[in-house]
């Protein structure tokens, strides 16, 4: 267990007043995180500018969680998000902890966004310019340009009808949902499925795969989950899809840093093995053989892991127990970082290879719970934008494949070397003409090694999924029910996965903290 102490006392007694804003009673609460991903990073900045001591315990040996970095031979690479949305969440967080995103990170949007390689060849990239895509559309598919906008529009008044209701209220008690309008609750699309309405306003198969691709994005299945999901290409598309220049792992950097200017304690290769209570109440957390004494708890460990592993036995009575179990997580993903010796001209920064048979590979995936024998295949190419991220002359490929989370129906142990291979071949028949030699550092994540790093609910990577109509409503809050005091952040709780909605949940839990704690 190492502990490290980020302080720097000149900068913090100069550059804040914490006389200011302090909703608690007691402004010097002692705070301890549990895990120093984006949630628990963005609650422990928040919570330090307000005045708390805070200190965050990481199982790990670094900051990010599941936003990792791997830097071998030369080559670097991102493991974690590759895009970033919504960056006014990351704006609103810097503000509020009195610095500017802009003095930090220098996000860059991409041209083009990303580019679609189709089985038959066809290649489509798409812009976040409308017209500029419409172009492309016109190559490909000209009966469905004109739908292409209409079907933004209709994704943007989903989000308009989503927002301020769902995602960036607590949803917690009576207070949260008084003043919800039920009108735009029955707008959301939530009684169909994401492939029926995308079916619905296409007809050509290359546009009905690009849309149905955005559902992945948290961990879902567009044949499963509820037409409400469409709302994440207004999100990329229409909002905006930025790359941090010099990588995304610059971000858990950044709040590292600004965390530690705020005077918060970090102790890294430490993992939390029981959260103490006295009168259903927090009382301290236990690392290894030693006790640190908390008022309040943050977890941003994954919320299932929380409430059956490391609460006392008694703490939950067994019918939320076996609720908490029923919790589906998100898909999980393989893996595979190639360094190459080469660059390929097919790739840009972002690419999709996909699958044949799309509604096929989805149900390999959701219901059989084995890996696709046709995957579509993501590949982050941050070479393209960064070239320092590889060797001359070379380029360093994240490769993703969605995949079933953790089952007895797949074996890892066992298949992990051949669907290596496997992903390989496919690349090499799609275009990427002799992969295999110029391969000069290869390394693999699976299922089996998120859940050993993370500890994330059987191996998922998006959190929770939604393949229900109603689970993106009903994942966990951000504060207990059963324990008070514990808190929760992160992609596991509401209002869900990936950078923005995570840093949201943090600033859900402060808002819940002031109500119930001050």
């Amino acid at each position: 267990m190492k502990s490290l102490l980020l302080r720097n006392d000149e900068s913090t007694n100069s550059s804040l007043d914490f006389s200011k804003g302090i909703t608690f009673k007691n402004p010097f609460v002692k705070i301890s995180v549990i895990g120093a991903g984006i949630g628990g990073l963005a609650s422990a900045c928040l919570l330090a500018t307000k005045g708390h001591q805070v200190m965050v315990f990481e199982k790990n040996s670094r900051v990010g969680g599941k936003m990792n970095i791997v830097e071998e031979e030369g080559f670097r690479f991102d493991t974690g998000p590759s895009l970033l949305t919504m960056p006014h969440l990351l704006e609103k967080l810097f503000s509020e902890c009195g610095e500017n995103l802009s003095d930090h990170l220098n996000l860059l949007p991409l041209s083009p966004i990303c580019r679609y390689n189709y089985q038959d060849g066809t290649v489509f990239n798409c812009f976040e310019d409308r017209f500029n895509t419409q172009q492309e559309i016109n190559e490909i598919a000209p009966e469905d340009s004109e739908s292409y906008s209409k079907f933004l529009d209709y994704a943007e008044a989903i989000y308009n009808k989503t927002a301020e209701a769902f995602i960036y209220n607590p949803l917690y008690d009576f207070s949260d949902l008084k003043n919800l309008d039920l009108f735009s609750f029955f707008g959301i699309d939530a009684f169909s499925k994401v492939n029926e309405r995308v079916d619905s306003y296409f007809k050509s198969e290359y546009l009905r795969k690009f849309f149905k691709r955005f559902t992945t994005y948290n961990g879902s299945s567009p044949y499963l989950a509820p037409a409400t999901l469409n709302v994440i290409p207004h999100v990329e598309l229409n909002q905006g899809g930025f790359y941090v220049d010099g990588g995304m792992y610059k971000i858990a950097e950044t709040l590292f840093w600004l965390a530690g200017n705020l005077g918060v304690e970090f102790t890294f290769n430490a993992e939390v093995s029981m959260i103490e209570e006295s009168k259903n109440r927090v009382k301290a957390i236990k690392v290894e053989n030693t006790i640190f004494e908390s008022d309040l708890i943050i977890a941003n460990s994954d919320a299932t892991e929380t409430m059956l592993n490391l609460l006392p036995e008694h703490s939950i009575l067994e019918k939320k127990k076996t609720k908490v179990r029923a919790i589906e997580p998100s898909c999980s993903g393989f893996v595979l970082l190639l360094g190459l010796d080469k660059k390929y001209n097919e790739l840009v920064h972002h690419n999709i290879f996909f699958s044949d048979d799309y509604e096929h590979e989805f149900e390999q995936i959701f219901t059989e719970k084995v890996m696709p024998d046709d995957p579509t295949i993501y590949i982050a190419n941050t070479s393209f934008s960064n070239p320092s991220h590889a060797p001359k002359d070379g380029s360093n490929l994240f490769i993703l494949v969605n995949s079933p989370y953790l089952s007895e129906n797949y074996d890892w142990n066992t298949k992990e070397e051949n669907y290596t291979t496997k992903v390989i071949a496919k690349l090499e028949r799609r275009g990427l003409k002799d992969l295999s030699k110029h391969i000069q550092f290869k390394d693999t994540i699976t299922p089996k090694g998120f859940y050993e790093k993370y500890l994330s609910n059987k191996g998922s990577i998006y959190g929770t999924s939604s393949n229900k109509r109603y689970a993106a409503f009903v994942r966990p809050r951000n504060k207990s029910r059963e324990v008070k005091g514990l808190y929760f952040v992160g992609g596991s709780t509401h209002p869900g996965g990936g950078i923005p909605l995570v840093i949201q949940s943090a600033f859900n839990a402060v808002e819940l903290i002031e109500r119930y704690e001050g």
